[in-house]
């Protein structure tokens, strides 16, 4: 339902603006609430986990709920990939139909890879990103966690509305 508004939202935008920008490069982003913190706790809730002690991994299915401080993600399934000690999540895998959400700020996609530390968050496929009434959307989306900047790459799209912060 989400993306199905903000698609809508998107389209109604483009439509009405004078002038959509369109770029194929990468267009930076500033990510004031998508800042976190890394080394805080990830709790993790699903329908259903199995666990492979052989690979190190472990697959949450079914309404897959991943939260770090203030910073929730969303998706169908989630592969959690444990370091060499078996101790610390290393990376964490989404699949299905991503979001990810912090303060007034969310995006989604397809897929996301988030590598804990570095605190880095790939989000590929069908990328939309909302930042209060702004849209932003792409191929792919590189989250910097950590200092709060990110950049959109592949046929970006966005709208600038007179009066209103930029993306």
């Amino acid at each position: 339902m989400f993306r199905f508004l903000a698609a809508v939202l998107l389209g109604w935008l483009i439509g009405l603006a004078p002038a959509a920008v369109r770029a194929q490069a990468g267009a930076s982003v500033a990510f004031g609430s998508m800042k976190g913190d890394p080394t805080q706790p990830v709790e993790v809730t699903a329908d259903q986990l199995q666990v492979n002690q052989a690979d190190g991994t472990a697959i949450f299915r079914g309404n897959v709920i991943v939260i770090q401080g203030t910073m929730r993600l969303t998706a169908p399934e989630v592969q959690v990939d444990y370091a060499a000690d078996g101790k610390r999540i290393a990376r964490l895998h989404a699949t299905g139909g991503v979001i990810l959400a912090n303060g007034g700020e969310a995006a989604e996609a397809q897929d996301a890879v988030y590598t804990i530390a570095s605190g880095q968050v790939v989000m590929t496929g069908d990328v939309l990103l909302t930042q209060g009434t702004s849209a932003l959307s792409g191929k792919v989306l590189t989250v910097d966690l950590t200092t709060g900047t990110g950049v959109m790459e592949g046929r970006v799209q966005t709208v600038f509305i007179p009066g209103s912060a930029a993306p």
